[in-house]
Protein backbone atom coordinates (compact mmCIF):
# COMPACT_ATOMS: atom_id res chain seq x y z
CA UNK A 1 0.00 0.00 0.00
CA UNK A 2 1.13 3.12 -0.55
CA UNK A 3 2.24 5.57 2.30
CA UNK A 4 -0.70 7.83 4.04
CA UNK A 5 0.67 11.11 3.03
CA UNK A 6 0.63 10.32 -0.51
CA UNK A 7 -2.86 9.07 -0.49
CA UNK A 8 -5.79 12.02 -0.68
CA UNK A 9 -7.95 12.60 2.09
CA UNK A 10 -11.18 10.92 1.80
CA UNK A 11 -13.12 12.35 5.35
CA UNK A 12 -12.52 15.08 6.97
CA UNK A 13 -14.61 16.20 9.94
CA UNK A 14 -13.90 19.97 11.22
CA UNK A 15 -14.76 21.15 14.70
CA UNK A 16 -18.00 19.07 14.93
CA UNK A 17 -20.33 19.48 18.14
CA UNK A 18 -23.87 17.81 18.33
CA UNK A 19 -25.78 19.47 21.23
CA UNK A 20 -28.13 16.91 23.67
CA UNK A 21 -31.38 18.43 24.48
CA UNK A 22 -31.78 19.46 28.21
CA UNK A 23 -31.68 17.83 31.42
CA UNK A 24 -28.89 15.49 30.39
CA UNK A 25 -25.75 14.64 32.32
CA UNK A 26 -23.47 17.01 29.89
CA UNK A 27 -24.43 19.09 27.27
CA UNK A 28 -22.88 17.67 23.93
CA UNK A 29 -22.79 14.27 22.81
CA UNK A 30 -20.06 14.95 20.68
CA UNK A 31 -17.71 18.32 21.75
CA UNK A 32 -15.49 20.38 19.10
CA UNK A 33 -14.00 16.91 17.33
CA UNK A 34 -12.00 16.59 14.38
CA UNK A 35 -10.16 13.91 12.33
CA UNK A 36 -9.27 12.95 9.03
CA UNK A 37 -9.44 9.87 7.18
CA UNK A 38 -7.66 8.80 4.24
CA UNK A 39 -8.89 6.71 1.30
CA UNK A 40 -7.32 3.29 2.02
CA UNK A 41 -6.73 3.92 5.73
CA UNK A 42 -8.16 2.01 8.69
CA UNK A 43 -8.83 4.72 11.59
CA UNK A 44 -10.42 3.36 14.60
CA UNK A 45 -12.36 5.33 16.97
CA UNK A 46 -12.42 3.65 20.18
CA UNK A 47 -13.86 4.66 23.84
CA UNK A 48 -16.33 3.60 26.29
CA UNK A 49 -20.11 3.03 25.83
CA UNK A 50 -21.46 7.09 26.26
CA UNK A 51 -18.25 8.31 24.57
CA UNK A 52 -19.64 9.68 21.26
CA UNK A 53 -18.46 7.41 18.86
CA UNK A 54 -21.73 5.99 17.32
CA UNK A 55 -23.33 9.20 18.09
CA UNK A 56 -19.70 10.43 15.31
CA UNK A 57 -20.85 7.64 12.54
CA UNK A 58 -24.60 8.80 12.95
CA UNK A 59 -24.06 12.09 11.67
CA UNK A 60 -21.91 11.48 9.12
CA UNK A 61 -24.81 9.25 7.82
CA UNK A 62 -27.37 11.53 8.43
CA UNK A 63 -29.40 9.49 10.77
CA UNK A 64 -29.56 11.51 14.21
CA UNK A 65 -32.43 11.38 15.85
CA UNK A 66 -34.70 14.04 15.67
CA UNK A 67 -34.34 15.04 19.43
CA UNK A 68 -30.07 15.97 18.96
CA UNK A 69 -28.57 18.17 15.95
CA UNK A 70 -25.25 19.18 15.02
CA UNK A 71 -24.64 22.99 16.45
CA UNK A 72 -21.19 23.39 14.58
CA UNK A 73 -19.07 21.84 12.17
CA UNK A 74 -18.15 20.42 8.63
CA UNK A 75 -18.67 16.79 7.64
CA UNK A 76 -16.24 16.95 3.96
CA UNK A 77 -16.58 14.04 2.13
CA UNK A 78 -14.63 13.83 -0.90
CA UNK A 79 -14.56 17.59 -0.64
CA UNK A 80 -18.42 17.77 -0.51
CA UNK A 81 -20.04 19.14 2.94
CA UNK A 82 -21.87 16.48 4.24
CA UNK A 83 -24.14 18.58 6.46
CA UNK A 84 -25.29 20.78 3.39
CA UNK A 85 -26.81 17.87 1.73
CA UNK A 86 -30.41 17.47 1.84
CA UNK A 87 -32.03 13.92 2.17
CA UNK A 88 -32.47 13.02 -1.53
CA UNK A 89 -28.69 13.45 -1.93
CA UNK A 90 -27.49 11.90 1.37
CA UNK A 91 -30.19 8.90 0.64
CA UNK A 92 -27.89 9.08 -3.41
CA UNK A 93 -24.82 8.33 -0.87
CA UNK A 94 -25.71 6.06 1.64
CA UNK A 95 -25.25 2.69 1.04
CA UNK A 96 -23.27 3.81 -2.40
CA UNK A 97 -20.35 5.79 -1.50
CA UNK A 98 -20.91 5.42 2.27
CA UNK A 99 -21.70 2.53 4.04
CA UNK A 100 -22.47 1.06 7.89
CA UNK A 101 -22.20 -1.81 9.53
CA UNK A 102 -24.74 -1.17 12.65
CA UNK A 103 -23.67 -2.95 15.64
CA UNK A 104 -26.95 -4.76 16.58
CA UNK A 105 -28.11 -7.01 13.18
CA UNK A 106 -31.45 -8.07 15.02
CA UNK A 107 -32.90 -4.53 15.02
CA UNK A 108 -31.42 -3.53 11.59
CA UNK A 109 -32.33 -6.87 9.45
CA UNK A 110 -36.10 -6.85 8.76
CA UNK A 111 -38.11 -9.84 10.52
CA UNK A 112 -40.32 -10.03 7.81
CA UNK A 113 -38.42 -10.15 4.37
CA UNK A 114 -35.72 -13.08 3.82
CA UNK A 115 -32.00 -12.50 3.96
CA UNK A 116 -31.99 -12.70 0.15
CA UNK A 117 -34.54 -10.15 -0.49
CA UNK A 118 -32.63 -7.59 2.02
CA UNK A 119 -29.44 -7.66 0.43
CA UNK A 120 -31.10 -7.74 -2.89
CA UNK A 121 -33.21 -4.90 -1.98
CA UNK A 122 -30.11 -2.76 -1.38
CA UNK A 123 -28.62 -3.55 -4.85
CA UNK A 124 -32.30 -2.78 -6.39
CA UNK A 125 -32.49 0.63 -5.03
CA UNK A 126 -29.27 1.48 -6.40
CA UNK A 127 -29.88 0.25 -9.87
CA UNK A 128 -29.34 -2.94 -10.12
CA UNK A 129 -32.74 -4.32 -11.82
CA UNK A 130 -31.60 -7.62 -13.25
CA UNK A 131 -32.97 -10.03 -10.56
CA UNK A 132 -30.98 -13.11 -11.77
CA UNK A 133 -27.95 -10.45 -11.31
CA UNK A 134 -28.94 -9.98 -8.31
CA UNK A 135 -29.74 -13.49 -6.99
CA UNK A 136 -26.02 -13.66 -8.02
CA UNK A 137 -24.75 -10.67 -6.36
CA UNK A 138 -26.59 -12.27 -3.17
CA UNK A 139 -24.84 -15.80 -2.87
CA UNK A 140 -21.38 -14.08 -3.92
CA UNK A 141 -21.56 -11.72 -0.92
CA UNK A 142 -22.90 -14.56 1.30
CA UNK A 143 -19.83 -16.60 0.11
CA UNK A 144 -17.13 -13.79 0.92
CA UNK A 145 -18.24 -12.94 4.64
CA UNK A 146 -17.88 -17.04 4.87
CA UNK A 147 -21.74 -18.19 5.47
CA UNK A 148 -22.40 -21.29 5.49
CA UNK A 149 -24.93 -22.92 2.44
CA UNK A 150 -25.81 -18.89 1.19
CA UNK A 151 -27.94 -20.72 -1.49
CA UNK A 152 -30.56 -22.03 1.27
CA UNK A 153 -29.47 -19.11 3.41
CA UNK A 154 -30.62 -16.39 1.74
CA UNK A 155 -34.16 -17.89 1.74
CA UNK A 156 -34.29 -17.67 5.46
CA UNK A 157 -35.25 -15.00 7.97
CA UNK A 158 -33.20 -13.40 10.35
CA UNK A 159 -34.17 -15.32 13.21
CA UNK A 160 -33.18 -18.40 12.32
CA UNK A 161 -29.85 -17.27 12.16
CA UNK A 162 -27.17 -17.25 15.42
CA UNK A 163 -25.85 -13.39 16.54
CA UNK A 164 -22.71 -14.04 14.49
CA UNK A 165 -24.71 -15.18 11.29
CA UNK A 166 -26.27 -11.65 11.77
CA UNK A 167 -23.57 -9.97 11.69
CA UNK A 168 -22.35 -11.32 8.72
CA UNK A 169 -25.23 -10.25 6.80
CA UNK A 170 -24.99 -7.13 8.22
CA UNK A 171 -21.34 -7.06 6.54
CA UNK A 172 -22.35 -8.17 3.17
CA UNK A 173 -25.49 -5.55 2.87
CA UNK A 174 -22.96 -2.94 3.31
CA UNK A 175 -20.23 -4.07 1.31
CA UNK A 176 -22.60 -5.03 -1.49
CA UNK A 177 -21.96 -1.90 -3.59
CA UNK A 178 -18.55 -1.80 -3.07
CA UNK A 179 -18.55 1.79 -0.86
CA UNK A 180 -15.87 4.24 -0.74
CA UNK A 181 -15.89 4.57 2.90
CA UNK A 182 -17.52 1.62 5.40
CA UNK A 183 -18.30 2.45 8.59
CA UNK A 184 -18.19 -0.30 11.20
CA UNK A 185 -20.03 0.57 14.45
CA UNK A 186 -18.70 -2.31 16.61
CA UNK A 187 -19.06 -5.05 13.70
CA UNK A 188 -17.29 -7.96 15.68
CA UNK A 189 -18.44 -7.29 19.24
CA UNK A 190 -20.92 -10.45 19.22
CA UNK A 191 -18.74 -12.39 17.52
CA UNK A 192 -16.70 -15.19 18.34
CA UNK A 193 -12.69 -15.07 18.28
CA UNK A 194 -12.36 -16.99 15.42
CA UNK A 195 -15.53 -15.25 13.09
CA UNK A 196 -13.69 -11.93 14.72
CA UNK A 197 -10.75 -12.78 13.57
CA UNK A 198 -12.19 -13.67 9.94
CA UNK A 199 -13.87 -10.70 10.12
CA UNK A 200 -11.34 -8.23 10.58
CA UNK A 201 -9.22 -10.40 7.88
CA UNK A 202 -12.24 -9.51 5.38
CA UNK A 203 -12.76 -6.09 6.13
CA UNK A 204 -8.80 -5.34 5.86
CA UNK A 205 -8.68 -7.39 2.14
CA UNK A 206 -11.65 -5.40 1.28
CA UNK A 207 -10.21 -2.34 2.22
CA UNK A 208 -6.54 -3.10 0.56
CA UNK A 209 -7.96 -4.16 -2.76
CA UNK A 210 -10.33 -1.56 -3.31
CA UNK A 211 -8.96 1.10 -1.65
CA UNK A 212 -11.69 1.89 0.48
CA UNK A 213 -11.38 4.04 3.56
CA UNK A 214 -12.85 2.18 7.08
CA UNK A 215 -13.90 4.36 10.27
CA UNK A 216 -13.90 1.38 12.63
CA UNK A 217 -15.90 1.96 15.86
CA UNK A 218 -14.71 -0.17 18.52
CA UNK A 219 -14.27 -0.76 22.66
CA UNK A 220 -11.58 -3.54 22.33
CA UNK A 221 -8.01 -2.53 21.81
CA UNK A 222 -7.42 -6.14 20.74
CA UNK A 223 -9.41 -5.40 17.59
CA UNK A 224 -7.65 -1.98 17.35
CA UNK A 225 -3.85 -3.79 17.74
CA UNK A 226 -5.02 -5.97 14.41
CA UNK A 227 -6.45 -3.58 11.84
CA UNK A 228 -5.79 -0.22 12.80
CA UNK A 229 -3.59 2.16 10.89
CA UNK A 230 -4.47 5.10 13.01
CA UNK A 231 -6.52 5.76 16.08
CA UNK A 232 -8.81 7.96 17.75
CA UNK A 233 -9.57 7.97 21.57
CA UNK A 234 -12.80 9.51 22.61
CA UNK A 235 -13.92 10.38 26.47
CA UNK A 236 -17.28 11.97 26.99
CA UNK A 237 -18.06 13.76 23.80
CA UNK A 238 -14.18 14.88 23.28
CA UNK A 239 -11.10 13.38 20.97
CA UNK A 240 -8.68 13.21 24.04
CA UNK A 241 -5.53 11.51 22.01
CA UNK A 242 -5.15 10.46 18.51
CA UNK A 243 -2.21 8.96 16.38
CA UNK A 244 -0.59 6.15 14.84
CA UNK A 245 -1.89 2.84 15.87
CA UNK A 246 1.43 1.51 17.21
CA UNK A 247 2.31 4.82 18.92
CA UNK A 248 -1.04 5.10 20.43
CA UNK A 249 -0.45 1.09 22.09
CA UNK A 250 2.98 1.30 22.74
CA UNK A 251 3.01 4.58 24.49
CA UNK A 252 -0.38 6.48 25.48
CA UNK A 253 -0.58 9.66 26.59
CA UNK A 254 -3.56 10.53 27.98
CA UNK A 255 -4.61 8.85 31.35
CA UNK A 256 -8.36 7.15 30.10
CA UNK A 257 -6.29 5.77 27.40
CA UNK A 258 -4.17 4.14 29.38
CA UNK A 259 -6.78 3.66 31.75
CA UNK A 260 -8.55 1.53 28.70
CA UNK A 261 -5.59 -0.40 28.31
CA UNK A 262 -5.40 -1.20 31.63
CA UNK A 263 -8.68 -2.79 31.60
CA UNK A 264 -8.76 -5.16 28.66
CA UNK A 265 -8.96 -8.56 29.54
CA UNK A 266 -5.68 -10.95 29.25
CA UNK A 267 -5.51 -15.27 29.20
CA UNK A 268 -5.13 -16.36 32.89
CA UNK A 269 -4.07 -19.53 32.84
CA UNK A 270 -2.58 -20.19 36.33
CA UNK A 271 -3.04 -23.35 37.84
CA UNK A 272 -6.34 -22.94 40.50
CA UNK A 273 -5.19 -25.81 42.80
CA UNK A 274 -7.15 -27.13 45.65
CA UNK A 275 -10.45 -26.74 44.89
CA UNK A 276 -11.97 -29.88 46.42
CA UNK A 277 -15.17 -30.89 46.03
CA UNK A 278 -18.57 -29.48 46.31
CA UNK A 279 -21.76 -30.90 46.30
CA UNK A 280 -23.32 -31.28 42.59
CA UNK A 281 -26.79 -28.97 42.07
CA UNK A 282 -26.92 -29.47 38.09
CA UNK A 283 -26.34 -33.24 36.55
CA UNK A 284 -26.76 -32.95 32.32
CA UNK A 285 -26.43 -36.29 30.61
CA UNK A 286 -26.87 -36.80 26.82
CA UNK A 287 -28.94 -34.02 26.27
CA UNK A 288 -30.14 -33.24 23.03
CA UNK A 289 -32.17 -30.98 20.83
CA UNK A 290 -32.23 -30.80 17.26
CA UNK A 291 -34.16 -28.48 14.60
CA UNK A 292 -35.47 -29.18 11.37
CA UNK A 293 -35.58 -25.97 8.97
CA UNK A 294 -37.98 -25.56 6.35
CA UNK A 295 -37.25 -26.75 2.94
CA UNK A 296 -38.70 -24.51 0.07
CA UNK A 297 -41.14 -25.41 -2.51
CA UNK A 298 -40.38 -29.83 -2.78
CA UNK A 299 -37.06 -29.54 -1.25
CA UNK A 300 -36.34 -30.92 2.33
CA UNK A 301 -35.70 -29.13 5.38
CA UNK A 302 -32.27 -29.18 7.01
CA UNK A 303 -31.79 -31.57 10.05
CA UNK A 304 -29.50 -29.50 12.75
CA UNK A 305 -28.19 -31.36 16.07
CA UNK A 306 -27.87 -27.63 18.08
CA UNK A 307 -26.95 -29.83 20.79
CA UNK A 308 -25.83 -33.38 20.73
CA UNK A 309 -25.16 -35.83 23.26
CA UNK A 310 -24.09 -33.12 25.74
CA UNK A 311 -23.41 -34.19 29.30
CA UNK A 312 -21.78 -32.91 32.17
CA UNK A 313 -21.97 -31.85 36.06
CA UNK A 314 -22.21 -28.22 37.75
CA UNK A 315 -21.29 -27.83 41.56
CA UNK A 316 -22.05 -25.61 44.13
CA UNK A 317 -20.46 -22.58 43.73
CA UNK A 318 -18.31 -23.23 41.17
CA UNK A 319 -18.44 -21.20 37.53
CA UNK A 320 -18.58 -23.78 34.25
CA UNK A 321 -17.55 -22.00 30.80
CA UNK A 322 -19.67 -22.87 27.91
CA UNK A 323 -17.00 -22.05 25.01
CA UNK A 324 -17.43 -21.96 21.47
CA UNK A 325 -18.18 -20.21 18.06
CA UNK A 326 -21.44 -18.44 17.52
CA UNK A 327 -23.65 -21.83 16.32
CA UNK A 328 -22.14 -24.18 18.09
CA UNK A 329 -24.93 -24.48 20.62
CA UNK A 330 -24.17 -22.41 23.40
CA UNK A 331 -27.18 -20.49 23.50
CA UNK A 332 -29.28 -23.44 22.78
CA UNK A 333 -28.22 -25.61 25.91
CA UNK A 334 -28.69 -22.67 28.21
CA UNK A 335 -32.15 -22.50 26.71
CA UNK A 336 -32.57 -26.13 27.48
CA UNK A 337 -31.69 -25.99 31.18
CA UNK A 338 -33.91 -23.33 31.49
CA UNK A 339 -36.79 -25.18 29.95
CA UNK A 340 -37.36 -22.43 27.14
CA UNK A 341 -37.87 -24.96 24.51
CA UNK A 342 -38.41 -28.94 25.09
CA UNK A 343 -35.66 -30.89 24.77
CA UNK A 344 -35.26 -34.05 22.46
CA UNK A 345 -34.09 -36.65 24.59
CA UNK A 346 -31.78 -36.74 27.84
CA UNK A 347 -32.20 -35.53 31.35
CA UNK A 348 -31.51 -32.92 33.70
CA UNK A 349 -31.65 -33.75 37.50
CA UNK A 350 -31.72 -30.49 39.65
CA UNK A 351 -32.32 -31.34 43.09
CA UNK A 352 -32.70 -34.82 42.64
CA UNK A 353 -35.21 -34.35 39.99
CA UNK A 354 -35.07 -34.60 36.25
CA UNK A 355 -36.78 -31.65 35.13
CA UNK A 356 -36.64 -32.14 30.87
CA UNK A 357 -40.48 -34.29 31.86
CA UNK A 358 -41.98 -31.63 33.85
CA UNK A 359 -44.62 -29.36 32.18
CA UNK A 360 -44.55 -25.79 32.29
CA UNK A 361 -46.39 -25.49 35.60
CA UNK A 362 -44.89 -28.24 37.45
CA UNK A 363 -41.48 -26.52 36.18
CA UNK A 364 -42.45 -22.93 37.66
CA UNK A 365 -41.64 -23.55 41.49
CA UNK A 366 -38.34 -25.05 40.30
CA UNK A 367 -37.47 -22.01 38.13
CA UNK A 368 -36.65 -19.42 40.52
CA UNK A 369 -34.09 -21.85 41.51
CA UNK A 370 -32.70 -21.38 37.76
CA UNK A 371 -31.96 -17.85 36.79
CA UNK A 372 -30.94 -16.58 33.88
CA UNK A 373 -28.60 -13.64 32.86
CA UNK A 374 -29.83 -12.60 29.27
CA UNK A 375 -27.10 -11.44 26.78
CA UNK A 376 -28.89 -8.04 25.67
CA UNK A 377 -30.18 -6.17 28.67
CA UNK A 378 -31.72 -3.24 27.06
CA UNK A 379 -34.65 -6.24 25.28
CA UNK A 380 -34.46 -8.21 28.12
CA UNK A 381 -35.66 -5.34 30.57
CA UNK A 382 -39.83 -4.17 29.97
CA UNK A 383 -39.25 -0.76 28.99
CA UNK A 384 -42.38 0.37 30.28
CA UNK A 385 -42.09 -0.46 34.02
CA UNK A 386 -39.69 0.83 36.02
CA UNK A 387 -36.66 -0.60 37.61
CA UNK A 388 -38.47 -1.63 41.16
CA UNK A 389 -41.79 -3.24 38.84
CA UNK A 390 -39.03 -5.27 37.29
CA UNK A 391 -37.63 -6.66 40.11
CA UNK A 392 -40.49 -7.28 42.42
CA UNK A 393 -43.08 -8.61 39.95
CA UNK A 394 -41.59 -12.07 39.82
CA UNK A 395 -41.23 -12.79 43.73
CA UNK A 396 -44.79 -11.12 43.87
CA UNK A 397 -45.86 -13.60 41.47
CA UNK A 398 -44.53 -16.36 43.88
CA UNK A 399 -46.06 -15.62 46.97
CA UNK A 400 -43.81 -12.73 48.34
CA UNK A 401 -45.32 -9.78 50.02
CA UNK A 402 -44.41 -6.61 48.17
CA UNK A 403 -42.75 -4.95 50.93
CA UNK A 404 -40.53 -7.76 51.25
CA UNK A 405 -39.76 -7.58 47.61
CA UNK A 406 -38.83 -4.44 47.37
CA UNK A 407 -36.50 -4.50 50.55
CA UNK A 408 -34.64 -7.34 49.18
CA UNK A 409 -34.64 -5.36 45.61
CA UNK A 410 -32.90 -2.41 47.10
CA UNK A 411 -30.19 -4.93 48.90
CA UNK A 412 -29.54 -6.32 45.72
CA UNK A 413 -29.42 -2.75 44.08
CA UNK A 414 -26.70 -2.00 46.45
CA UNK A 415 -24.89 -4.94 45.62
CA UNK A 416 -24.54 -4.30 41.85
CA UNK A 417 -23.41 -0.98 42.49
CA UNK A 418 -26.73 1.39 41.67
CA UNK A 419 -28.18 3.47 44.48
CA UNK A 420 -31.79 3.89 45.69
CA UNK A 421 -32.87 5.76 43.03
CA UNK A 422 -32.73 3.30 40.57
CA UNK A 423 -35.81 1.56 41.98
CA UNK A 424 -37.83 4.36 40.20
CA UNK A 425 -36.02 5.14 37.11
CA UNK A 426 -36.65 2.98 33.71
CA UNK A 427 -34.17 1.08 31.67
CA UNK A 428 -33.98 3.38 29.34
CA UNK A 429 -32.26 5.96 31.58
CA UNK A 430 -29.43 3.53 32.43
CA UNK A 431 -26.45 2.93 30.22
CA UNK A 432 -25.58 -0.82 29.22
CA UNK A 433 -23.55 -1.91 31.54
CA UNK A 434 -26.00 -0.43 34.39
CA UNK A 435 -28.75 -2.32 32.60
CA UNK A 436 -26.46 -5.57 32.90
CA UNK A 437 -26.20 -4.84 36.51
CA UNK A 438 -30.05 -4.44 36.75
CA UNK A 439 -30.00 -8.21 34.77
CA UNK A 440 -27.79 -9.42 37.19
CA UNK A 441 -29.92 -7.79 40.43
CA UNK A 442 -33.48 -9.47 38.77
CA UNK A 443 -31.55 -12.89 38.41
CA UNK A 444 -30.81 -12.94 42.47
CA UNK A 445 -34.16 -11.85 43.36
CA UNK A 446 -35.12 -15.94 43.92
CA UNK A 447 -31.88 -16.78 45.78
CA UNK A 448 -30.97 -18.60 43.20
CA UNK A 449 -29.01 -21.75 43.16
CA UNK A 450 -27.74 -22.06 39.51
CA UNK A 451 -27.46 -19.04 37.47
CA UNK A 452 -27.17 -18.97 33.71
CA UNK A 453 -24.67 -16.03 32.33
CA UNK A 454 -25.49 -16.07 28.41
CA UNK A 455 -22.37 -13.90 27.18
CA UNK A 456 -23.47 -11.63 29.92
CA UNK A 457 -19.98 -9.45 28.75
CA UNK A 458 -19.78 -9.67 25.40
CA UNK A 459 -21.60 -6.40 24.67
CA UNK A 460 -19.96 -4.24 27.13
CA UNK A 461 -16.54 -1.93 26.89
CA UNK A 462 -13.93 -3.50 28.52
CA UNK A 463 -13.75 -1.05 31.90
CA UNK A 464 -17.20 -2.27 32.50
CA UNK A 465 -16.85 -5.52 31.50
CA UNK A 466 -14.25 -5.79 34.26
CA UNK A 467 -16.35 -4.35 36.60
CA UNK A 468 -19.11 -7.06 35.82
CA UNK A 469 -16.40 -10.15 36.02
CA UNK A 470 -15.62 -8.76 39.82
CA UNK A 471 -19.35 -8.39 40.58
CA UNK A 472 -20.16 -11.91 39.75
CA UNK A 473 -17.06 -12.94 41.43
CA UNK A 474 -18.24 -11.17 43.99
CA UNK A 475 -21.76 -12.26 43.93
CA UNK A 476 -20.91 -16.06 43.92
CA UNK A 477 -18.12 -15.79 47.16
CA UNK A 478 -21.34 -14.20 49.04
CA UNK A 479 -23.95 -16.37 47.92
CA UNK A 480 -22.23 -19.93 46.49
CA UNK A 481 -24.86 -19.55 43.34
CA UNK A 482 -23.19 -22.35 40.59
CA UNK A 483 -23.23 -20.44 37.60
CA UNK A 484 -22.75 -21.31 33.75
CA UNK A 485 -20.87 -18.66 31.66
CA UNK A 486 -21.82 -19.03 28.01
CA UNK A 487 -19.03 -16.89 25.84
CA UNK A 488 -17.49 -16.64 23.07
CA UNK A 489 -14.36 -14.81 24.62
CA UNK A 490 -11.94 -17.13 25.84
CA UNK A 491 -9.92 -14.28 27.79
CA UNK A 492 -13.23 -13.99 30.10
CA UNK A 493 -13.35 -17.13 30.24
CA UNK A 494 -9.91 -18.08 31.53
CA UNK A 495 -10.42 -15.63 34.46
CA UNK A 496 -13.98 -16.63 35.88
CA UNK A 497 -14.12 -20.52 34.97
CA UNK A 498 -13.50 -22.93 37.51
CA UNK A 499 -14.11 -25.37 34.51
CA UNK A 500 -14.23 -25.11 30.73
CA UNK A 501 -16.49 -26.88 28.19
CA UNK A 502 -15.95 -26.33 25.14
CA UNK A 503 -18.58 -27.12 22.53
CA UNK A 504 -18.80 -27.46 18.68
CA UNK A 505 -21.17 -28.67 16.27
CA UNK A 506 -23.88 -29.41 19.80
CA UNK A 507 -20.83 -31.73 21.34
CA UNK A 508 -18.76 -30.96 23.88
CA UNK A 509 -15.38 -31.89 22.74
CA UNK A 510 -13.58 -31.19 25.31
CA UNK A 511 -13.70 -30.26 29.14
CA UNK A 512 -11.48 -29.47 32.65
CA UNK A 513 -9.63 -26.68 33.82
CA UNK A 514 -9.04 -23.52 32.06
CA UNK A 515 -5.54 -24.33 32.88
CA UNK A 516 -5.23 -27.45 31.10
CA UNK A 517 -7.55 -26.96 27.98
CA UNK A 518 -5.77 -23.91 27.15
CA UNK A 519 -2.43 -24.61 27.73
CA UNK A 520 -2.45 -28.14 26.27
CA UNK A 521 -5.61 -28.24 24.24
CA UNK A 522 -6.38 -31.60 22.84
CA UNK A 523 -8.93 -31.35 20.44
CA UNK A 524 -8.41 -29.46 16.64
CA UNK A 525 -11.54 -27.41 17.15
CA UNK A 526 -9.77 -26.28 20.64
CA UNK A 527 -6.43 -25.31 19.19
CA UNK A 528 -8.03 -23.33 16.32
CA UNK A 529 -10.12 -20.84 19.08
CA UNK A 530 -6.61 -20.70 20.58
CA UNK A 531 -5.10 -19.74 17.62
CA UNK A 532 -7.69 -16.92 16.79
CA UNK A 533 -6.91 -14.83 20.06
CA UNK A 534 -4.27 -12.31 19.50
CA UNK A 535 -0.51 -13.17 20.82
CA UNK A 536 -1.20 -9.51 22.47
CA UNK A 537 -3.67 -10.92 24.79
CA UNK A 538 -1.83 -13.98 25.85
CA UNK A 539 -0.17 -12.03 28.42
CA UNK A 540 -0.68 -13.90 31.91
CA UNK A 541 -1.48 -12.51 35.32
Amino acid sequence: MEPLQAVRTLLSVQNLSVRLPQGMDRSHAVEDISFDLASGEILCIIGESGSGKSVTANTLMGLLPSSIAVSQGQILFNGQNLLACDERTLRGLRGQAISIIFQDPLSALNPLMTLGEQIAETLAVHGVSDSQEQQRRVVQLLTEVGLPDPEQLRHQYPFRLSGGQRQRVMIAMALALDPQLLIADEPTTALDVTTQAQILEMIRTLQRRKGMGVMFITHDFGVVAEIADRVAVMEKGRLVEQGPAAQVLRDPQHPYTRKLLAAVPRMALQDRKNLGQAPVVLKVQDLCKTYITAGRFFAKGRTVKAVDGVSFELRKGRTLGIVGESGSGKSSLGRLLMKLMPSDSGSIHFDGQDICPLSQAAFRPVRRYIQMIFQDPFASLNPRHSIGRILTIGPQEHGVAYEKARLKALKLLKLVGLDDSAFERYPHEFSGGQRQRIGIARALMFDPLVLIADEAVSALDVSIQAQIIELLATVQQETRVAMIFITHDLRVASRICDEVAVIHQGKIVEHGAPYQVFNHPVHAYTQRLLAAVPRSDWACS
